[in-house]
């Protein structure tokens, strides 16, 4: 098994809220995010490309339940794979684990939402990491050059690519790391990952370009807590770890916009998480008790493919992307 450059072993995670509500099946061979919100996401590693997870949902290869857990990658078996999280010093106020450097950026150029970031330092996240995407994208389905080194901030952040698809934007591909991975390089890692390796679905193609949507999700203020309650749906991701009922250690998380989308409370979006990990015993209250749960922010950007072209075709001289612009009248 591959290891990442922080002495982590990669792990696929799935995080992907199901159809239905909070109870999705258990964890399967790969990691994916399904509905709205799914994403890999990597490990809670300080540095380096460290493990894949999908951090919308669960760490499962169905992409039906709801849940993000960790699995060996490639094989992706079904045991308990997950990597520990060593427990907080003490209880009560939740310890920051990793805060990637303050970086700032331009404001966002594009009329996009973007989540707010917590406190009040400006936003690093910008419709530029979306086009970036794309522009990576573009070039590896066309056959161009890669693009040139883009001039946002090359900080190190954990992050997810998100590519969703059509007027009802069901989810398409998304995979992500929680190591702390250069903007530059992750970008256009887990732009092609998520596009073309997320196992759920088959590897993008040219003619799906006009309907595709982008987001870029940038994690901060990482913080384990000891209270499983302890975070605020819409505000926090949440990740959790737990021994199942074979003894074995496993994790789940879902990205902070999850819980909300899927109208889920404290429990529900906990029970889905262990739900999604694999865990297939009664939930009780005592069990929630003994999870770990890490809780997180994050920066969110999203494009769609009309946003790219009107925003290249107004930067591109400024830019200089390095391949051919994208014609209106071949995606039209």
């Amino acid at each position: 098994m591959a290891a990442g450059c922080c002495g982590v072993k990669k792990q696929k995670l799935s995080c992907s809220p199901p159809s239905g509500s909070g109870g999705g099946g258990g964890a399967s061979s790969s990691s994916h995010c399904s509905g709205e919100s799914q994403c890999r996401a990597g490990e809670l590693g300080l540095g380096g490309a460290g493990t894949r997870l999908n951090g919308l949902g669960g760490l499962t290869g169905g992409g039906s339940g709801s849940g993000c857990t960790l699995s060996p990658p490639q094989g992706c078996g079904g045991g308990g794979g997950g990597i520990s999280l060593s427990p907080p010093p003490s209880c009560g106020v939740g310890t920051l684990l990793s805060t990637p450097a303050a970086a700032t950026s331009s404001s966002p150029s594009s009329s996009s939402a973007a989540s707010s970031s917590p406190g009040s330092r400006k936003m690093v996240v910008s419709a530029e990491m979306c086009c970036f995407c794309f522009d990576v994208l573009y070039c590896h389905l066309y056959g161009y050059q890669q693009p040139r080194t883009p001039r946002f901030t090359n900080e190190p952040y954990p992050l997810f690519v998100t590519w969703k698809i059509g007027r009802d934007k069901r989810l398409r591909g998304c995979i992500g790391t929680f190591s702390a991975m250069n903007l530059h390089s992750g970008l256009r890692e887990y732009t092609l990952t998520s596009a073309l390796k997320d196992s759920r679905f088959p590897p993008m193609t040219r003619d799906e370009l006009p309907r595709l949507f982008c987001s870029v999700s940038l994690l901060t203020n990482f913080e384990d807590v000891c209270d499983y309650l302890d975070w605020e749906v819409g505000v926090h991701g949440i990740r959790i770890e737990f021994i199942n009922e074979k003894g074995s250690k496993r994790t789940a998380t879902y990205l902070p916009e999850v819980a909300k989308e899927q109208g889920w409370d404290h429990i529900q979006t906990i029970d889905s998480l262990l739900r999604k990990g694999g865990y297939k015993a009664p939930i009780t209250n005592e069990f929630r008790k003994t999870i770990k749960l890490t809780r997180y922010r994050s920066e969110k950007m999203t494009l769609s493919y009309a946003e790219y072209l009107a925003h290249r075709q107004h930067h591109h001289f400024q830019n200089g992307i390095g391949h051919p612009l994208p014609p209106y009248n071949h995606y039209s």
